[in-house]
């Protein structure tokens, strides 16, 4: 019987791939819900392709667009708004939530999903930077599976597979485009320039993220709740050629390491197929032709971000969430030319200095450090024009 899904961010880079697997694979899986931010004319067209029970929308007045422009054989119910999200989050015939949804927006429709007994999907990383105690708990209580989609984190999941006697994780980075870049050419990057990944085809904000090295710290904290891995065993390896994924080493000194092509549908396959592998259409990895692959420390001097990242994870309580507050005003400034590319880590520290931790926060409190992050690093943004 094939599993029901519900995909929260369609329209992205994560989603379409998602629906692709989802069109490679018809007996295995059936869409059940969509949600999307503003893009109404793309969801129009996988709406009126898969049918689902229902869509959602950021805005009213584009899920009016799209109920206005469906066909009279389609029978989807649009929502909008917050509420549209968590409709779609909890579809009784969805099985598993794919959580897609850019940033801390995608913490509350992840809980809902899993309060609704759906298995989650995890494409969304800041819900485990925000939260991850919260959520980690609840998936507990609620016996569903957490089941990670970044290209890291599966690599590390498939690698660990039940194995005992795990001594650390180490995940890879490609460095970016600008691994070797001087000090002051960073500081005159442009958004067009941060924008151009040099192995990975994503969104605006998690290409900067990766830019900046900030996407790797963000992974350091999903890895920290994920695999209940001490931070000081988390280890991150600059991995240009982006073909090892992720690694574990084990105590008795073996290193096993998870290899495959650039292509973020195969992660996603996994969680979705999980616990089995399915054979598809993909290019296989070639290594001969990778001729070469090479490993070296970041930068935590050029890239501060990624300090920032350990020091907010060890720090815990709503720390991590204001990082990732921060971290999201300052990368929307850098693309919208108000901040330059060495100012993003600026703002986040600075933030971070004036933010004073609740070390054990429930939801209420982590959406508060949230909200008062956002508002703070808009006015260090501001301030720095003054």
């Amino acid at each position: 019987m094939a599993r029901g899904i519900a995909v929260l961010g369609s329209t992205g880079s994560i989603g379409r791939q998602t629906l692709a697997i989802v069109q490679e694979f018809p007996e295995r899986f059936v869409v059940r819900g969509l949600a999307a931010g503003r893009n109404w004319e793309l969801l129009l067209e996988q709406t009126c392709r898969f049918r689902p029970q229902a869509v959602a929308l950021l805005e009213k007045e584009d899920a009016l667009r799209l109920k206005a422009a469906l066909p009279p054989g389609v029978k989807t119910t649009v929502y909008w708004g917050r509420e549209g999200l968590l409709q779609v989050a909890t579809l009784p015939d969805a099985a598993i939530v794919l959580t897609a949804v850019t940033g801390a927006a995608g913490l509350e429709p992840t809980l809902a999903a899993i309060e609704a007994g759906k298995d989650i999907a995890l494409a969304n990383k800041e819900t485990l930077v925000a939260a991850g105690e919260i959520v980690v708990g609840r998936v507990r209580e609620k016996g569903v599976r957490l089941l990670p989609v970044d290209s890291e984190h599966s690599a590390v999941w498939q690698c660990l597979d039940g194995r005992r006697g795990v001594a650390g994780i180490i995940l890879t980075a490609s460095g970016g485009p600008f691994r070797e870049l001087s000090p002051e050419a960073l500081a005159r990057v442009t958004p067009d320039q941060a924008l151009r990944h040099p192995t990975w085809q994503m969104g605006p904000k998690i290409t900067v993220d990766s830019a900046t090295l900030m996407n790797k710290g963000l992974e350091v904290i999903e890895a920290h709740w994920l695999f209940g891995v001490p931070y000081d065993n988390i280890r991150v390896l600059v991995h240009p050629q982006s073909i090892v994924h992720g690694m574990v080493e084990f105590t008795d000194g073996n290193l096993m390491a998870c290899l495959s092509i650039t292509d973020m549908r195969l992660p996603i396959l996994y969680a979705l197929s999980y616990p089995e592998r399915l054979a598809n259409s993909l290019p296989r990895l070639d290594l001969a032709a990778v001729g070469r692959l090479s490993f070296e420390e970041p930068d935590a001097e050029r890239f501060p971000a990624l300090r920032l990242a350990y020091t907010a994870g060890k720090t815990g309580g709503t720390m991590p969430a204001v990082l990732n507050a921060a971290n999201e005003v300052a990368v929307a400034a850098f693309l919208a030319g108000e901040l330059p590319f060495t100012g993003i880590p600026e703002v986040v520290e600075r933030v971070m200095a004036w933010h004073k931790v609740e070390e054990k926060p429930e939801l209420p409190a982590i959406l508060s450090a949230d909200r008062w992050a956002r508002a703070v690093a808009a006015e260090v943004v501001q301030a720095r024009h003054c």
